[in-house]
């Protein structure tokens, strides 16, 4: 981290918020138009391109984050152990965010994305949490 902030980080973290809330409406968006029938969604292909557009919702606000914080671009997490280490080197001590990001990596991006689940006593929980943690690191109400 060893650069200074300058005003252009708070721009491009301003740019990564406002992506990260608009990848969230759009996926709460999606879920919101699936049936639900005994408490199952009814189709999983828009409940997996929900889920993975949340958990990509999540990462995106945690970019702005960083960079607020003085992470060039360039040196951006691409995987999610990459998250995990700069969270834990650097920025990130609030264990609810971390609890918060380690139910939507396992739900929403594991569970929802790539294994499909219809659940929706599984999906909507892990939305909250995707809600909490993009609110909390952007300041702004979704």
């Amino acid at each position: 981290m060893g650069r200074k902030i300058k005003n252009s980080d708070f721009e491009q973290s301003e740019a990564y918020y406002k992506e990260a809330v608009r990848y969230f409406q759009n996926a709460r968006g999606t879920l919101k138009k699936i049936k639900i029938k005994y408490d199952r969604y009814q189709d999983l292909k828009p409940v997996r391109e929900a889920c993975g557009t949340a958990y990509l919702a999540v990462l995106t606000a945690f970019n702005g984050y960083f960079v607020r914080r003085g992470i060039e671009k360039d040196k951006l997490p691409t995987s999610a152990d990459g998250y995990w280490a700069l969270m834990k080197k650097n920025f990130v001590h609030n264990g609810k965010i971390k609890s918060a990001f380690s139910g939507v990596y396992e739900i929403l991006h594991v569970t929802g994305y790539y294994r499909g689940t219809g659940e929706v006593k599984i999906i909507k929980p892990a939305f909250d949490r995707a809600k909490m943690i993009i609110e909390t690191l952007t300041g702004k109400t979704i």
